[in-house]
């Protein structure tokens, strides 16, 4: 965003300070500036800030890439003297220590700002207590309420830390009665070619992509980002409790080019000892999980991709068994879903989430509508868990 289109808002309050309306309408600012990190900076939260002095933006910025500086310093380097006496709105608490970077109170401080607006605390403990330091070099500090742009993101960092566990987003396309394939399986392609492409940006901004050992063997995909610029390459994984996966698929045959991971239980790696050991020569990584119900311990693989992996975000791009085992363990976060302009009217199509024995809706999983877009002739409708760690303020 150049500085010709930054937003201008001189409307103060009597005592000259911004309004509360004026404050969501920065911290509004800073959390699109932020968005252009994901991908970039994890395992770091994505964090935009906006400098504001007698109601202009003097300063935009946006933490890039992990290692670099941080949101405050970038946007510091662009506002200059104009910090002096300035508003700086930050969607995530200003860390206080010594990292890859220097802390950014020390450079608020030193800019001379004099008051700092976030959208939440930092939750890590080694980051926290930048807005002590900040207000006892008396610089105000106040927390914004109410901002669920900036919150927003800030969530899968916050769920990471607090649960030690990824974010987990669930993907999928259903036609207006909600179905995702005919009862013959057929699923290709329920949504328009614009929606799929936006699915492989989404690929290649996350951490993981999970899927399971039915979905391999019915579309054998490779789940890599085919489309515009890849900001990481996910490691795909595979729920197969019998190991049952094909050495010639495609997730096998490119282990070497995506990192791949198939989770099992041990039973199954001791039962085909030769099959585990030709996954490994091609490249394919093994973990052995104990059994839930049966099958490999998701809690326990989420917790393994956050702990070993880094990850933070995790999509989902599964059938609906793996999918009904996620909302059982109450693991499922988000979800993005597709709405095509199809109707099957077939009550043995496959639906997109199934497993589940729930009699009264005061048990459902509650979630609620964060967003809504057209595309062409499709509707993304995307939905955030109202019980998730990151919609309570760390």
């Amino acid at each position: 965003m150049s500085s010709g289109e930054l937003p201008s808002n001189r409307a103060l309050c009597d005592d000259g300070r911004m309004s509360r309306r004026d404050d969501l309408r920065w911290m509004r600012l800073a959390a699109r500036l932020a968005v252009r990190g994901i991908g970039y900076v994890e395992p770091n939260p994505p964090v935009g800030c906006v400098i504001v002095r007698d109601g202009r933006a003097v300063g935009l910025g946006h933490h890039r890439v992990f290692g670099g500086p941080h949101a405050e310093i970038d946007t510091l380097r662009h506002a200059g003297d104009a910090a002096r006496g300035a508003t700086a709105y930050v969607t995530l608490e200003p860390c206080s220590h010594y990292g890859k970077t220097p802390p950014c109170t020390d450079a608020l401080i030193r800019a001379g700002i004099a008051r700092v607006v976030i959208a939440r605390p930092d939750p890590h403990p080694d980051s926290s207590g930048g807005a002590a330091q900040l207000q006892d070099a008396g610089i105000e500090v106040n927390v914004l309420d109410g901002c669920a742009e900036a919150t927003d993101l800030s969530e899968p960092f916050v769920m990471r830390v607090m649960r030690g566990r990824p974010w987990v987003i669930a993907k999928w396309a259903q036609t207006i009665d909600g179905r995702i394939a005919t009862r013959a399986g057929e699923s290709q392609w329920i949504s328009n070619k614009r929606s799929r492409r936006l699915v492989h940006r989404w690929r290649g901004r996350v951490d993981a992509i999970l899927t399971g050992i039915g979905t391999v063997l019915a579309d054998d995909p490779m789940l890599t980002a085919r489309v515009g610029k890849t900001r990481r390459i996910a490691r795909r994984v595979v729920v197969d409790t019998d190991l049952r996966i094909p050495l010639d698929a495609k997730l096998v045959v490119t282990a070497h080019e995506a990192p791949t991971l198939v989770a099992t239980l041990e039973h199954s790696l001791e039962a085909q000892r030769e099959k585990a050991a030709a996954l490994r020569r091609m490249g394919v990584e093994l973990l052995s999980l104990q059994a839930r119900d049966g099958k490999p311990d998701l809690p326990a693989l989420l917790t393994h991709l956050a702990a070993e992996c880094n990850a933070t975000r995790v999509m989902v791009e599964a059938g609906g068994g793996l999918l009904g085992q996620l909302v059982r363990d109450d693991l499922l976060d988000e979800a993005r879903v597709f709405v095509a302009p199809i109707l099957l009217a077939d009550r043995d199509a496959a639906p997109p989430v199934h497993g589940a024995c729930i009699e009264r809706l005061a048990d459902a999983a509650r979630f609620r509508l964060a967003s809504v877009k057209r595309i062409d002739d499709d509707v993304l409708l995307s939905y955030r868990r109202l019980s998730s760690i990151g919609n309570a303020r760390a």
